[in-house]
């Protein structure tokens, strides 16, 4: 089994513009995930599709394989953290994602703020306008989520996530590009 970061978009209805989300799920490829994509973002429709994916093997130094049953060792985790951030003349907000393997949400929070994005995607003297994470940590990043809890129920009552530290770590293959439901396999 492999875990999966699946950049999934969609022109909702009522909506101007492509929305994007990101999913994570545990499968043996990447189209045994079809059913819970759609359950995930039902209002989508038929307009559901990826733009982007990976299959997540290495993170900040350990590989990442998944076991059956619950975790009962390592507290590492890894953390999916969303980054939002701002530039001068620019009418959006830029975001920024990043997968971290660490002890806990500050230590989660740390990391991020060592980001490139993080100490550049700030406007100066203008309030508001600074990179971010999400208000209620006290801060401002967007989003932070521990993976396992992003995990469908039914997915986290069969599997955990195991993590190894490892010497030479490769660095995961990113897959971009649309991709309708119907070509997943």
């Amino acid at each position: 089994m492999k875990l999966f970061m699946v950049l999934l978009g969609s022109k909702a209805p009522k909506r101007n513009v492509e929305q994007h989300d990101f999913f994570f799920g545990i499968a043996e490829k990447l189209g045994d995930l079809k059913q819970q994509f759609v359950g995930f973002w039902p209002e989508a429709g038929n307009s559901l599709h990826i733009d982007g994916w990976r299959e997540i093997n290495f993170v900040d130094g350990y590989r990442v394989d998944i076991m059956p049953g619950e975790n009962h060792g390592n507290n590492k985790r890894i953390f999916f953290i969303n980054l939002g951030g701002y530039t001068s003349g620019k009418l959006e907000e830029q975001h920024y994602t990043l997968l971290t393997v660490q002890d806990d949400r500050m230590s989660a929070l740390k990391a991020s703020k060592l980001t490139v994005f993080f100490r550049t995607a700030t406007i100066k003297g203008l309030k508001g306008a600074d990179a971010h994470i999400d208000e209620k940590y006290g801060i401002d990043v967007d989003e932070i989520y521990r993976i396992e809890d992003l995990l469908s129920p039914e997915t986290k009552a069969r599997w955990h996530i195991h993590l190894t530290a490892v010497e030479n770590a490769s660095v995961d293959e990113v897959h971009l590009g649309y991709l309708k439901m119907g070509q997943l396999g």
